[in-house]
């Protein structure tokens, strides 16, 4: 099964599937199964065209996923950058947004660290 692009594996257990789509995760899953009435066991082979097609679009009616969701989101972050708000500078100076510590830790934001020569000692 096919939805925004994505190949769902068929496999697994449709709520468990409906997770690979970029904005779902497994809360969302068991809202929308229970929205569209599938069990949340069946698998996703075992998933008939109307079923597939009643959740297709619900998901598309309801939700923001996959290429769209990431779109929102960069223009989100570029909206604030433009504006130059506190969060805004964060982002264009790559560096944590959200007032994690920076004196040491940061590394997966800051990216490796860079050593810097201590004074020398004056004799």
């Amino acid at each position: 099964m096919r939805i925004a692009g994505v190949d769902l594996p068929s496999q697994k257990k449709l709520e468990v599937a409906l997770t690979y789509l970029y904005g779902i995760g497994k809360t969302l899953a068991k809202e929308i199964l229970e929205a569209c009435q599938l069990s949340p066991d069946l698998r996703v082979r075992d998933v008939n065209d109307e079923q597939s097609m009643r959740l297709r679009q619900y998901i598309e009616q309801k939700y923001l996923i996959e290429s769209d969701l990431k779109r929102v989101e960069s223009m989100n972050i570029k909206r604030l950058m433009d504006i130059g708000c506190y969060r805004g500078r964060r982002h264009r100076a790559l560096l944590p947004v959200r007032g994690q510590r920076t004196r040491s830790n940061a590394r997966t934001r800051r990216g490796a660290k860079k050593t810097v020569a201590g004074k020398k000692l004056a004799k």
